[in-house]
């Protein structure tokens, strides 16, 4: 068990033997939760890039390119306009 100290600004250091443990790096966003009388601090999974990596291999293997995607958008837009806005 570690024992971390709050600083004045609220902060805390994890001891580095837990950071390597759970593989958190300066980068690393944590979620904390209040669960009763206890904190608990969780990594957040940053979905984001692993969307878009899958994304651009589906479209590559459609053969679409990144003007293609910007083309269709524009397409979207306008038809969402057009529905939603009238004309």
């Amino acid at each position: 068990m570690a024992v971390v100290k709050v600083g004045g600004r609220g902060q805390l250091t994890i001891p580095a033997s837990l950071r390597k443990k759970l593989r958190l790096d300066n980068e690393t966003t944590l979620t904390i939760v209040k669960a009763g009388e206890a904190l608990v601090l969780t990594p957040q999974k940053l979905i984001g890039d692993a969307v878009i990596r899958k994304s651009d291999r589906e479209l590559k293997k459609a053969g679409l390119t990144f003007k293609d995607r910007l083309r269709d958008l524009k397409k979207q837009r306008r038809r969402y306009n057009r529905e939603r806005y009238g004309g």
